[in-house]
């Protein structure tokens, strides 16, 4: 079964709808499809923001520097696989001045409401957290519902020397580490989501913050998220996710469609049993639309 045959496969218990409605629920679905998921990854300079961004999705998203900041301004980034794309938008690390964090609060202000999700990237070994806070407190405290706070270079974590390289994991002791920044974060911060620690560098910890992300993502939004992972970070949970949020996201099509007072009790009535058949329909066909 290819894309079309899925999409056809959603159209059919549509039949019994009055022709309008049927034409507008109908685009409704086909723009779930073909909804494109916008990204943010913010952070301080030297956080690892693209390296994590390489380390989620297929290809390359920005150009990694350990040393200068490589981004100042939102740069944008199309990420494609088939038919389906993923826009990165890569924020400027804050906290590299007071000036230049008062030229990027507009820039924020200006961005954050066209994103699905907000990567918000911390280093492990950071100890100098005010400016972030200060700058959550300023600027994302009204969007703190699309904020995945991420703690990432849990390798460089203390003692750095005892990472297990053999298994790639943390040594007891740096797990006491980890464990103890994730609390700080979590205290300083009190974000929405749970905190996710990773290694960007190493992929420790990166299955883990995928299953957490596609938690904190709109229903429209996970499925073609998931279409631009990695290969081996695209697991079966990870797919379930994807696939009973792209069901619940045609639900709303059809909640939205029945609640409009100014149709007919009878179509409204339709309209809410076609939509059990539909999500039924979608769910089945899941694989072939977005795989």
């Amino acid at each position: 079964m290819q894309k079309s045959d899925g999409l056809q496969a959603i159209e059919k218990p549509l039949a019994s709808l009055p022709h309008a409605i049927r034409s507008h629920i109908l685009e409704r679905l086909r723009s779930l499809t073909r909804y494109e998921p916008v990204i943010g990854i913010m952070g301080k300079t030297g956080a690892g923001k693209s390296s994590l961004c390489n380390a989620l999705f297929q290809g390359e998203v920005t150009p990694v520097s350990d040393v200068n900041a490589c981004t100042r301004d939102a740069l944008r980034f199309r990420l494609r696989n088939g038919s389906h794309s993923l826009m990165m938008v890569d924020l400027p690390g804050v906290g590299e001045s007071a000036q230049r964090d008062e030229e990027y609060t507009a820039l924020y202000r200006r961005i954050l409401p066209e994103l699905d999700l907000v990567l918000w990237v911390i280093k492990a070994d950071d100890r100098a957290l005010s400016v972030d806070e200060h700058f959550y407190r300023k600027v994302m405290l009204a969007y703190q519902h699309r904020v995945l706070f991420v703690i990432n270079q849990a390798d460089k974590a203390e003692p750095c020397h005892t990472w297990d390289l053999a298994d790639n994991t943390p040594s007891p002791d740096q797990q006491l580490t980890i464990e103890a920044k994730r609390r700080a974060v979590q205290h300083l911060f009190l974000p929405h989501h749970p905190v996710c620690v990773v290694s960007a560098r190493t992929g420790w910890g990166m299955d883990t913050m995928v299953e957490t992300m596609m938690c904190c993502l709109p229903d429209r939004a996970s499925s073609p998220l998931a279409t631009q992972l990695h290969g081996k970070l695209c697991t079966a949970p990870v797919k379930k996710q994807a696939r009973d949020g792209f069901g619940s996201a045609v639900g709303d099509v059809f909640d939205m469609a029945a609640s409009s007072s100014f149709l007919p009790a009878s179509v409204r009535a339709v309209i809410r049993t076609v939509r059990d058949a539909v999500v039924s329909v979608a769910r089945a066909v899941w694989d072939w639309i977005f795989f």
